[in-house]
């Protein structure tokens, strides 16, 4: 499972705010985020076991996560949903990454699941369980779990909604000081006002906290290797803003050669 907040375009410095919580198998095996080889650039966790991804972001400003679903009829040997958030972030932009999205969720070979497709321009939330849709974000707060976006049925979704709206938030510093506690509050014995998830063998494994920036070099990503309640975030902004640096500079080279291109022609016509 899973579940996630988006603060969406309404922060003046920041378009993009998010935590994500990840809930799996505690017994599943997994890596921190690391850059990945290939291109584009991509910055991302990997599960040991299928090889996928639950959340990540490209050189491109392009985040994908997802997070598990209901859906009745699941296939008998069902595709990773983290192979396919992989494959979504490979687009150019969340209005390519939404659209594969459906189409892949609509061949039926997949369980459960929801995906948050996002950059600084626009936003999706696909849902994947008995329904499959896509709904376009607005700039305001989001949340997301394996419920719809915005479930007010959802007692997860509906805390972490009334924690981030009690207080203003107008930038990333605001945003990950109320994040970072709610994501890391336990439920209470009736099992509400928290978010932390434990049941079974599947519980909270891992916790992620972005800000995304016009500027590269202000985006800010903080990782915790466990469950928030107990782990502390890591600052890996570094891997981040190399990332999204990859694509600054494909732009600066590819303004260097045009300009280079109009001033030999412009010899030539001399």
């Amino acid at each position: 499972m899973g579940i996630l907040v988006l603060q969406y375009q309404s922060a003046e410095e920041s378009p993009l705010l998010l935590a994500l919580n990840r809930e799996e198998r505690i017994d599943r095996p997994a890596t921190p985020p690391r850059i990945q080889p290939g291109k584009p650039r991509i910055v991302c966790g990997l599960d040991s076991v299928a090889g996928g991804t639950w959340a990540g972001i490209s050189q491109y400003g392009l985040f994908v996560a997802v997070v598990n679903a209901v859906k009745k009829n699941v296939p008998e040997v069902p595709r990773s949903r983290g192979l396919l958030c992989k494959d979504l972030l490979l687009m150019n932009n969340a209005d390519e990454a939404a659209d594969l999205a459906v189409d892949e969720l609509r061949t039926g070979n997949y369980a459960g699941c929801n995906f948050l497709c996002v950059d600084r321009f626009s936003g999706f939330a696909v849902h994947g369980g008995d329904e499959i849709d896509a709904v376009k974000l607005q700039p305001g707060l989001h949340t997301l779990s394996e419920n719809r976006l915005n479930d007010p049925t959802d007692d997860r979704q509906e805390f972490i909604r009334r924690q981030l709206t009690l207080q203003k938030i107008d930038s990333a510093i605001s945003f990950f000081a109320i994040a970072s506690r709610t994501f890391s509050r336990r439920a209470n014995p009736s099992g509400k006002l928290g978010v932390i998830f434990s049941k079974g063998n599947v519980a909270t494994v891992s916790s992620m906290m972005l800000s995304l920036t016009e500027k590269s070099a202000r985006s800010i990503m903080q990782y915790a290797n466990g469950s928030p309640d107990i782990k502390t975030f890591d600052d890996m902004s570094a891997l981040l803003r190399q990332v999204l640096s990859t694509e600054r500079a494909a732009k600066a080279a590819a303004a260097a050669k045009e300009a280079k291109s109009k001033d030999e022609l412009g010899i030539e016509q001399c």
